[in-house]
């Protein structure tokens, strides 16, 4: 029987791959139906033979097959065309490697010639009478051929083409000198390995006039579609404010001059911009090729003098531009110049190193032209899809029109109509206005946001210098954690600017509405160097008249920089307020936060952070660097601070004293954070059981174990008389029972504030996380009403003994303890400073018990007793502390 079962089954395998010949019109039919349903069931098989005559005479099994092999060839198709295209890649890029390759070679034999005849010449002037003047003379020759002087040309007719064509001649040499040759020793940037789908190959100068990059990359567009995104510089371009092309003139070859007038924004508060008049320069080459090369026009270049430039300072470009190469398939191979003068001396000391980077230059311009481009051809191929029905079109808009608005509120140009306000005697926050509304139609602003009866846009503003914080980590948690920066009334104020009647001018009071977040994504680019979300700002009340301001909020954010890899990147937070539509023309005022980072240099005095940085630049203020720190790690950084607001004309100096204040709560607050996360001090963390050691850490463990010893009597560990002054801290921090310490902010619900490592691992968090953990999420609904009951004695006797119960960690893990015991913690004042708990013998529950959800419902009457409201102004703690050494101790011990 078993025989006679597998002849049946080859039989049957036999009847079913055996070969049909299908007509014409059969195989039109099935691939009607394959172009609908391309794996149709057996139901649907029969059907169609059913309607299908002409497939009347094709067993079912038969058709089956047809789909699988049909199904199989458009696979087949499918990946041959996906080897073709990385094919592609991989010769164009191989072209590109041994281009460089070859430059590479050119370079080497340059500089070994060098070599030889500098040692000939040192010799030589060593052995003769000569003094020493000519050996130096020879090693200067030899550093001004690295510095590709410009060489001087008489002053061209402005009204002569053929004056400015040979400018253009000329200035398309020497950019093909630095594109495909040796005229710039480049080196090649760290991180950006070729590939078929890498950005490309990118380099950095090194010993040459000014800043200069380079770039070379494979797109998927045509060389003329990539010559006409390059030229539009404003479209990629974040720090470019406008280009006006004041004269074209075409050329005998076909190429076209135009004389260009370019301004650019300052990235921060504490340097002018700059702007450029320039020659641009577009034509083909023999090849095919398609070059737009670019220059200043100067007086040792010749040509036409420039637009006067008044608030801004002239810089100079020196030859650059794109060759754009067509490649075997289609798309193109783009090489990309940027070389730069920015007048480095007109900046103060501290900020040179924005201006003299090219990294930085590498990453803001060269890089992001590739990018943009590379966007493109993704979209254009359909590669990316977003959600929600946008354009991608339209979502580059917002972002660019995010930063736009960003940039005009930092640098507050006159011709825009800011003017800067008077201030309350302390230079550390700028405070500009603007009502000329008329300047802001058409930009990211409305005449709707302009009351009829007089108001404008107020931007409260501020830069400080940050040490040992990378831009990435600093604005990714500024990102994540909203809530220890941001104040719910201040965000509904600025919501209300997008309704007929705005909210009072808030007093931006301590700790706010509490609030949360909720980020969603709309898009982000191929690199993922950049996103684009919606934030959804989820706001509570706790009175009755808070609740026509607890409502949630909106926010279009734009978050860039957050790549710790990428070298030289700037970092940007920048947010506006949007209502519940997001029409495509929405109104946006945006505010946010811009980090950028400055090279380390070894022989740099250390700046002390400080939020006037003007105290830095004064000559011979910088303060000295210890030897210890000579050797470690040194990244310095300039944040730039903007928020917006609009006003009315009798509320201005209402808003403009609200928003003073309110930037500067924030700029405490980031300072706290940049001291909590700077690497520096996290990466002494080698251990789990590493020891915070700042003087704040040793205070508060002194009056924990006081006030234990105190309230109840007892020790809350034995100290050996000789041990160090960091002994409590330290039998506090390994304490094996878990010890945490609970502020309250007004208006708030309870939240951690301390832990020590037990506490930590109870909890499944860090002190980088613990303020996101509030009490009434932590304890169970008993837990919650015997603290509750039991609260007034601990006011009045100064602790209680608490009942075994469960804990629930931030992973929402179940935690039982046997016992547990609150008591007050005093400072040296005998004052109410914050509340401590001890948690004994406590164990994490198997991960199968089940725990129902109204366990961690929220607890509305913990936050309403009065008891809480101890006084904020403790002395010596009317901010929150700092932990300085290990961990991030960001709100320790702060009472609202």
């Amino acid at each position: 029987m078993a025989l006679s079962m597998h002849k049946d089954s080859a039989n049957s395998q036999m009847d079913s791959s055996k070969y049909v010949r299908y007509t014409p019109e059969q195989v039109e039919a099935l691939e009607r139906v394959y172009a609908e349903c391309p794996k149709p069931s057996s139901l649907r098989r029969q059907q169609l033979i059913r309607e299908c005559p002409i497939l009347s005479n094709i067993e079912p099994k038969q058709i089956k097959v047809w789909f699988q092999n049909r199904r199989c060839r458009e696979k087949q198709r499918k990946e041959a065309s996906r080897l073709q295209t990385v094919n592609r890649k991989l010769t164009a890029m191989n072209k590109l490697l041994m281009e460089e390759n070859d430059r590479l070679q050119k370079q080497v034999s340059h500089l070994v010639y060098e070599n030889g005849f500098m040692k000939q010449q040192i010799q030589t002037a060593s052995a003769g009478t000569t003094t020493d003047n000519s050996c130096e003379s020879v090693v200067m020759s030899g550093q001004n051929q690295q510095q590709n002087p410009t060489p001087q040309h008489p002053n061209r007719d402005a009204n002569n083409p053929a004056g400015l064509l040979a400018i253009a001649e000329e200035t398309l040499a020497e950019f093909l000198s630095k594109a495909t040759g040796t005229a710039v020793d480049w080196v090649q940037m760290i991180g950006m390995k070729p590939g078929p789908d890498s950005i490309g190959i990118v380099a950095v100068s090194r010993n040459c006039s000014g800043v200069a990059a380079r770039a070379c990359g494979l797109v998927s567009l045509e060389p003329t579609k990539v010559a006409e995104i390059l030229k539009d510089r404003q479209s990629w371009y974040r720090d470019c404010r406008c280009v006006d092309v004041l004269s074209i003139v075409p050329t005998g070859n076909g190429g076209t001059i135009e004389l260009m007038y370019m301004q650019t924004y300052a990235p921060t508060t504490l340097a002018a911009a700059r702007d450029f008049w320039t020659l641009r320069y577009t034509t083909s080459l023999e090849d095919g090729s398609l070059v737009i090369c670019e220059r200043s026009l100067t007086s040792s270049t010749g040509g036409p003098t420039g637009p006067p430039s008044t608030t801004f300072v002239r810089a100079e470009m020196l030859p650059s531009g794109y060759l754009i190469r067509p490649c075997e398939g289609g798309g193109s191979i783009i090489h990309i110049v940027d070389h730069i003068d920015l007048d480095v001396w007109s900046v103060p000391e501290v900020l040179r190193p924005l201006y003299e980077s090219s990294k930085i230059l590498a990453q803001k311009l060269t890089i992001a032209a590739l990018q943009h481009i590379r966007q493109i051809a993704q979209e254009s191929s359909g590669e990316i899809q977003y959600g929600g029905g946008r354009q991608p079109a339209v979502l580059r808009t917002f972002s660019q029109r995010l930063c736009r608005g960003f940039n005009d509120a930092v640098n507050g140009f006159v011709d825009d109509g800011w003017s800067l306000m008077g201030t309350d005697g302390v230079e550390d926050v700028t405070i500009a206005i603007n009502s000329s509304p008329n300047k802001f139609l058409g930009s990211n602003y409305n005449a709707s946001m302009f009351p009829a009866f007089g108001g404008g846009v107020l931007c409260a503003k501020a830069s400080m210098l940050l040490q040992n914080v990378p831009p990435a980590l600093l604005v990714r948690f500024l990102r994540e954690h909203r809530s220890e920066w941001a104040d719910y009334g201040v965000d509904a104020y600025s919501a209300a600017c997008l309704k007929a009647s705005p909210y009072a001018v808030p007093c931006a009071r301590p700790g706010g509405f509490p609030s949360n977040q909720v980020i969603l994504p709309l898009a982000h680019t191929i690199e993922h160097e950049e996103f684009l979300e919606v934030v959804r700002i989820e706001g509570h009340a706790f009175s009755p008249e808070d609740v026509a301001m607890a409502r949630d909020m909106y926010l279009l954010q734009l978050c860039s920089g957050v790549d710790e890899n990428a070298i030289g990147a700037c970092a940007q937070l920048v947010f506006a307020p949007i209502d519940e539509s997001f029409a495509d023309d929405a109104l946006l005022l945006p505010s946010g936060f811009r980090v950028i980072p400055l090279d380390p240099k070894s022989d740099a005095p250390s700046a002390t952070r400080t939020l006037d940085l003007a105290s830095t630049m004064e000559v011979g203020s910088a303060n000295a660097r210890p030897a210890s720190e000579a050797d470690g790690y040194n990244l310095r950084s300039v944040l730039t601070i903007a928020f917006q607001f609009t006003f009315e004309n009798h509320t201005r100096d209402n808003v403009a004293a609200m928003a003073r204040q309110y930037v500067r709560s924030v700029v405490g607050s980031v300072q706290r954070v940049a001291m909590a996360i700077a690497p520096s001090r996290l990466n002494t963390q080698l251990g789990p059981k590493s020891l915070p050691g700042s003087p704040e850490a040793l205070t508060l463990a002194r009056w924990i174990c006081r006030s234990y010893r105190i309230h109840t009597g007892t020790e809350l560990f034995r100290v050996e008389s000789t041990a160090g002054g960091d002994a409590i801290l330290k039998q506090l921090w390994h304490h094996s029972d878990a010890i945490m310490c609970c502020s309250v902010k007004t208006n708030a619900s309870p939240v951690f504030t301390f832990a020590n490592q037990a506490g930590l691992d109870m909890l499944e968090t860090t002190l980088v996380a613990l303020q996101d953990i509030m009490l009434d999420k932590v304890l169970d609904e008993s837990g919650r009403k015997i603290l509750c009951s039991e609260f007034s004695k601990i006011m009045h006797q100064g602790f209680t003994y608490l009942p075994g119960g469960i804990c629930v960690s931030s992973m929402n893990r179940p935690v039982s303890y046997e016992q547990a015991i609150a008591w007050k913690v005093l400072n040296d004042d005998d004052s109410n400073h914050c509340l401590a708990f001890m948690f004994m013998n406590w164990s994490v529950i198997a991960l199968s018990l089940v725990i129902q959800q109204d366990m961690f419902a929220s607890w509305q009457t913990f936050h309403v007793m009065g008891m809480w409201g101890w006084t904020k102004k403790e002395k010596g703690y009317e901010e929150s502390s700092n932990l300085v050494q290990g961990y991030d101790m960001m709100t320790m011990c702060k009472m609202g």
